[in-house]
């Protein structure tokens, strides 16, 4: 096992493999991927707190529809953590983490109608997918091919739902 010091003062974990990426750029794909693992179980967790807390007249579609972004969102998270280890890393997942390390902001727990409750998503998914779009430049950049084509697939699947909710709002 080695222990890598990063800039942003967090460590990352490493350990032996064969995969023939040098360590330097599997540093960086690890560190990007845990911070992606932080932000996608939040984006998870509060699409939840959406399924939830719904009400009104779509509340069985749209408590339907959050279940279903949350439930893929959670193959991601799977996804993701084991990208890391593949790397020869340690997966960071822990609640308190993706709280401490997530890219999107707390999500408000005062809403209850449908309409407010697709634009909060909205306005999570919206940044999350820009945040997914620059993690496949940066892995490609890094000569990563697997990793920047998870990346794409989650990105595409990510760009449909924010088109389910937005949907929704245009009517």
């Amino acid at each position: 096992m080695q222990t890598i010091p990063l800039a942003s003062s967090r460590k990352v974990i490493s350990y032996s493999t064969r995969i023939d990426i040098p360590l330097e750029i599997r540093t960086q794909v690890i560190e990007l991927l845990n911070q992606t693992l932080a932000t996608t179980l939040d984006l998870k967790t509060q699409v939840k707190q959406a399924h939830w807390n719904v009400k009104g007249i779509n509340f069985y579609q749209l408590h339907e529809l959050f279940d279903q972004i949350a439930s893929q969102l959670e193959e991601y998270i799977d996804l993701i953590a084991e990208r890391v280890t593949a790397l020869g890393g340690a997966a960071m997942g822990t609640a308190r983490i993706a709280a401490s390390q997530s890219a999107i902001p707390e999500y408000p727990f005062d809403i209850l109608d449908g309409k407010d409750h697709l634009t909060a998503l909205a306005d999570r998914i919206a940044p999350y997918a820009k945040i997914i779009r620059a993690a496949i430049n940066q892995t490609t950049e890094l000569g990563d091919a697997d990793t920047a084509d998870l990346y794409t697939e989650i990105s595409r699947t990510i760009d449909k739902y924010l088109w389910f909710l937005e949907a929704h709002l245009q009517a």
